[in-house]
Order: C-alpha cells, then sequence, then structure tokens
C-alpha cells in the first residue's frame, strides 16, 4: 500500500509521518533551515510485525510548491488528511482535498493533529469543519483520528485503521505495459543512474529494455528495489527504484516528468481529448481556449483547452475537452489529470483521459462527440469497442488501440462485428455491416458515373476514392477495391475500374469521326499525324479530335507517346515486336538501330522508347537501355 499525505502548511504532516514510522523526514538542508518541507519526502515502514512494508510520500503543503505535492499524489492508494485543530480548515486543505478527489484516490482517512495544543471543544469544532468539508465529495464520512504526534495519543488507533486499509487497497492489474513516472533521479557510486516513481501499471524485471522521456531514449534496467527492498520483479501499485544504463546517461538527462515505458507503449502526443469537470469551488467561468498547467503523473505541462461542446464552462459542470499541449504528454485512456490556471496559482479542474491521440480536424462534429460518449462511459477496451467500431466508418488502428488502452493485442476479445481489414500501412478494424455499406456505396457511386460519363471506361482508383467521398485513408480504400475486385463486384480494364457489365459507349458524333481518324493513323504508320494535321484534314476542332483520342488512350485503343501525338494500338505492338526482335541479337538497345528499323528521326525514335520506358517495356540505367524480359511477354505479346 502506498499512503500520501494531504493539507496545508505547517499541520503536522511530516511529523505524524514520524510518529507512525520512526523516521525523520524534511532531510533536505534547506527544509530543515525553513522548518517547512518543500519538496516530496518518503518513508517504508511495517504498520505491524510481519506486515508488509507501506510506502508513505509526504509532500508539502504550501501553496507555492503544490506542483510538488501533484507529483506525489498520482498513484497513492490511500491520502491522510492532516488538519490542524488549533487551525482548523485551511485553504490549503481545500486545495489539496479538490486534487485528491480529482485524481480519484479510492481511500481517505482524516487526521486531526496537534490536539494537545487545544480543548476538546475546539477539536469537536474542527471535527465539524471537516465533516462538512467532506460532506459533499467521495469521502464523506470518512473516519477521523484525534492525535499528538508530540505526545502520541491518537497514534495507535490511526496505525490500526491503516492496516485495517491495507485488506481494502484495490490490487492494480500488472497486465498492459510497465509505466513508471520518474519523480527522482540521482547517481549512486558504483551503480550508476538510480530513479525513482510509483509503477502505474504492468510489471517490469532486471534485463528489461524500457525507453525513456519524451525522446524515447533506450535503457536497460540492472537492477530494481520495490517498496525499498531488493527484488527480481517490481509491478503495479508499488514504489519502484530501477538502476538503469542506457549510452551516455547521466542522472542530469533524467528529469521528474519523464516516464520509463516499453517500445510498444511509447507514444507522446500534442492533442489529448478529456472529460472535464470544473471545481464547484470555482468562481470564474472557464472560456474556450484558456491556457493552463496540465498535471498528469509527475508531468507539468502548459496547454491551451479547446472545449468542445460549447463556448464557456462554469463551475460543477463537465463538458469534453481537448488539450493542445505546448510539448508532448505521454498518457492513456483512464488517466486522472488535474488543471491549474496559466499562472500555476489555483486549481481549476481535472478529469480523466479519454484519448491521448486526439484528432485536430473535425473535433467538435456528431461522430467525434458520439465516439467521446463511448470512451467516457467505457473503463475497459472490450466495453468501448463495438460502440466505437459503430461509430468509426474509417476504422481503427489496432497499434493506436493497444497505446490508447495499455493492452496489447493477443489479449484482447474482439466482438463478433469486428473485421480485420489488412492494408498495406497495417491492419485496421472495421464494423463488418459497415464495411459492406462502404462496399454498397462504390457500387452506388459507380453506376452514377457511368451513367454521367458512357464514353468513359471507368475512373482510376484515386479519382474513384474523390468521386465516392468515402470516410477512408488511401490504403484503406485500395483494400475495399482490391477486396470488390476479388469478389467479382467489380471489374478493371488496365488502371479504370468500372461495374463488370458496362461497356464504353461512344457517342454517334465520336464513332464517325473515329472511322475517320483510324484509317489515317494506321496509314501514317510509325509517323502518323499530329493532332492538329488530323483535324485541318477532317475539319474538325482541334480540341475535339484530342479529347476523342484520350477518351480511346483510356480504352487502350490508341497509345499518346507524347502531347498530340497518337500511335493506334496495332502499330505501337509493332514497334515492340521489331524492338524485341533487336534485343534478340543484342541486350542494350540502340537507338540508331531502332531508328534505321522504324525509319524515322531520331527524336521520334527516342520518344517512342521514353513511353517504353514509361508502360515498363524497357529500363534505362545511366546511358544505357535494356529490355525488361518480365514485362515484354506481360506488356505486349498477350495481347496478341
Amino acid at each position: 500500500m502506498i499512503v500520501g499525505t494531504a493539507g496545508h502548511i505547517d499541520h503536522g504532516k511530516t511529523a505524524l509521518l514520524q510518529a507512525l514510522t520512526g523516521q525523520a523526514g524534511d532531510t533536505r538542508q534547506e527544509e530543515r533551515a525553513r522548518g517547512m518541507t518543500i519538496d516530496l519526502g518518503y518513508r517504508y515502514a511495517a504498520l505491524a510485525e510481519g506486515a508488509p512494508l507501506t510506502g508513505f510520500i509526504d509532500v508539502p503543503g504550501h501553496e507555492r510548491f503544490i506542483h510538488n505535492m501533484l507529483a506525489g499524489a498520482h498513484g497513492i492508494d490511500l491520502v491522510l488528511l492532516v488538519v490542524a485543530a488549533d487551525d482548523g480548515v485551511m485553504p490549503q486543505t481545500r486545495e489539496h482535498l479538490s486534487i485528491i478527489e480529482l485524481l480519484g484516490i479510492p481511500q481517505a482517512l482524516v487526521a486531526i493533529s496537534k490536539c494537545d495544543r487545544v480543548d476538546p471543544a475546539r477539536v469537536l469544532e474542527v471535527q465539524a469543519q471537516v465533516t462538512e468539508l467532506l460532506a459533499p465529495g467521495p469521502y464523506a464520512g470518512a473516519a477521523q483520528f484525534v492525535l499528538s504526534s508530540v505526545s502520541g495519543e491518537g497514534v495507535e488507533a490511526l496505525r490500526e485503521a491503516l492496516l485495517a486499509a491495507m485488506a481494502k487497497v484495490r490490487q492494480r492489474g500488472v497486465g498492459g505495459g510497465f509505466r513508471l513516472a520518474v519523480d527522482r533521479a540521482f547517481a549512486v557510486s558504483g551503480a550508476g543512474v538510480v530513479v525513482t516513481g510509483t509503477a502505474l501499471a504492468g510489471q517490469v524485471s532486471a534485463g528489461d529494455t524500457l525507453l525513456l522521456g519524451k525522446a524515447g531514449k533506450p535503457v536497460r534496467v540492472r537492477g530494481l528495489h520495490a517498496q525499498n527492498q531488493a527484488a527480481l520483479v517490481a509491478e503495479a501499485g508499488q514504489r519502484v527504484a530501477l538502476n538503469i544504463t542506457g549510452e551516455r546517461l547521466a542522472a542530469e538527462q533524467v528529469q521528474r516528468g519523464d516516464w520509463l515505458l516499453p517500445e510498444w507503449l511509447h507514444a507522446p502526443s500534442v492533442r489529448v481529448d478529456i472529460d472535464l469537470a470544473l471545481l464547484p469551488s470555482e468562481s470564474r467561468t472557464f472560456e474556450h481556449f484558456s491556457a493552463v498547467h496540465v498535471h498528469l503523473g509527475t508531468q507539468d505541462v502548459t496547454a491551451r483547452v479547446a472545449l468542445l461542446e460549447g463556448e464557456s464552462l462554469r463551475a460543477g459542470q463537465r463538458m469534453f475537452a481537448q488539450l493542445l499541449l505546448n510539448a508532448p504528454l505521454q498518457a492513456v485512456h483512464g488517466d486522472r489529470l488535474v488543471l491549474r490556471d496559466q499562472r500555476a496559482q489555483r486549481t481549476l479542474g481535472g478529469g480523466r483521459v479519454l484519448d491521448p491521440f486526439a484528432p485536430s480536424r473535425q473535433r467538435r462534429s456528431e461522430a467525434r462527440l458520439r465516439q467521446l460518449q463511448v470512451l467516457r462511459e467505457a473503463e475497459a477496451l472490450e466495453q468501448a469497442l463495438p460502440d466505437l467500431l459503430e461509430a468509426a466508418p474509417g476504422g481503427l488502428e489496432p497499434q493506436r488501440l493497444e497505446r490508447q488502452f495499455n493492452r496489447l493485442r493477443d489479449t484482447w476479445q474482439l466482438p463478433g462485428q469486428a473485421l480485420v481489414v489488412a492494408t498495406r500501412q497495417g491492419p485496421l478494424l472495421f464494423d463488418r455491416g459497415q464495411w459492406q455499406a462502404l462496399k454498397q456505396q462504390v457500387l452506388a457511386r459507380l453506376a452514377q458515373f457511368h451513367e454521367q460519363e458512357p464514353d468513359q471506361l471507368g475512373p482510376d482508383r484515386d479519382r474513384l476514392r474523390r468521386y465516392t467521398a468515402l470516410p477512408l485513408e488511401r490504403p484503406a480504400f485500395v483494400s475495399l477495391l482490391d477486396e470488390m475486385l476479388g469478389e467479382g463486384a467489380l471489374s478493371s480494364s488496365g488502371p479504370w475500374l468500372h461495374l463488370p457489365a458496362h461497356k464504353v459507349q461512344l457517342s454517334d458524333a465520336d464513332t464517325a469521326l473515329w472511322s475517320r481518324l483510324e484509317p489515317r493513323l494506321l496509314t501514317g504508320a510509325f509517323d502518323p499525324p499530329w493532332v492538329r494535321t488530323l483535324a485541318n484534314e477532317e475539319q474538325a476542332g482541334e480540341a475535339e479530335v484530342r479529347l476523342l483520342l484520350r477518351k480511346l488512350a483510356r480504352l487502350g485503343m490508341v497509345h499518346q507517346v507524347v502531347r498530340d501525338l497518337f500511335y493506334p494500338e496495332a502499330t505501337l505492338r509493332r514497334m515492340a515486336e521489331l524492338l524485341l526482335q533487336q534485343a534478340a541479337t543484342s541486350p542494350i538497345v540502340q537507338v540508331a538501330a531502332f531508328r534505321d528499323m522504324l525509319g524515322i528521326g531520331r527524336k521520334r525514335s527516342v520518344q517512342i522508347l521514353e513511353y517504353f520506358d514509361r508502360v515498363g517495356l524497357t529500363r534505362r540505367v545511366a546511358d544505357q537501355r535494356y529490355i525488361r524480359a518480365d514485362s515484354a511477354l506481360a506488356q505486349f505479346q498477350a495481347r496478341s
């Protein structure tokens, strides 16, 4: 069990822990000189003979050091709220209580300290204050212990209560990746760098490799302590010290706020969607795009808050919001965080992380808000996945879900409607019904395209993707088309996609014009007339001739070698055959020999060879050109 203190400055938090553990606090020279706790203090003690060690985290109570208090409050199992009998409830009592409520710490006990300094009536008065303070929140009715750390009165009763609370500590799951938010780093002579923190998830063993900090520096665990004892394995819910080593690693490079994580989980982000709640005590309306400090784990990062369901938030209200962070934040679904104002002077509110990889566009759309509603209500991936799939027509990335929920894929239980689709950029998860609906939308839009463009064989993949306007990234759209082609729902002719029954229908005017142009192109043999010449000879518009020949090129009936120069399919096949004959005697294509075979000029010969390069019949390497034997048969002989 890990116990953390909370309360106003000089209310006896450090003295109480000394009475409980027998260990002195405020070990830093500055703390002894000033008589106050400035940074986090750590102690370990068995509350009874034979009991496991309990970890105690002592936090500073001064308002200037709330950021240190926040760094120590994450991950504790029980909070010990200390209120001095002489002072009663004070400002930092209230602020610390708000913070521990926002962090969702499961248990709380109250120590009414310094009872030896006041009369019994004052003790009763302070107890009433505390009862009233706790009444609206999750710690209503928390047990209160009147004690004195000097005389020892009441300390034993508190110790017994802590022992009883130990049995109620919720065991944290050790599944998922190991997560440790670093709160200290120092060098030990003969050992190297040691980092400490509270393990929030998973397990770690000596010899494991982890990534450190935002940059993800690889480090190896040489040895470890759990709850201040040497161990082979440490796990979630324990205070952990890791002796780590890495290339050119020094203690000065490790900062409070760094994380230690396995490689697959390391994914810092600068946009995080949260379920934000403003404290009921907040006197000001929180406005859209306000600047804040974000505290998560031991991290303290500045950010702007984009409200997603309105332009402002009043005291006690909650709303979906997106954090636009000024530095990367490492988070997973369900993490608790606290927001403080831009000047870090007061606590505003906090909430839970819903999606650590929030989108930059359509963040206020109905579909996105529906996803966030699902994430707000779900505690585990299996609870969220059916509704997330239904709310994600573009599919979900398994790797992103792994990092979002800290769950490797091999531990998931996929719902029956989940479909895994392989794409060139990795698998995606879709709802089966939505995947089939996407196919029907493609068929409907393609039928509409054929109706509007009867003289075209069909669009290519990218044009069809723009035309259908489906909510799919290109890799997923390509996989959808490949599946439809495999099923026979679509057909392809070269790059053009069409319905199986679709045939190109040239208009009567186009058919008549082609009947006059085709003989002229065939008669021209290896030197056919240009578009302008054809248009003049047939007394047709140049644009009209060019458009028709481009349509025929999409059908594979002619080939556009350069702008406004088209070769009929039969002529191009004949040139390819001549080129293959030449290659039979020499592996290197000779421009001069090819020119002589065709009986045309060198410039035209080079243009034709460059076209063959583009369609894959030849390959140019430096100043030489070779036949691609693997594609020659497929490209040309298969057409014969």
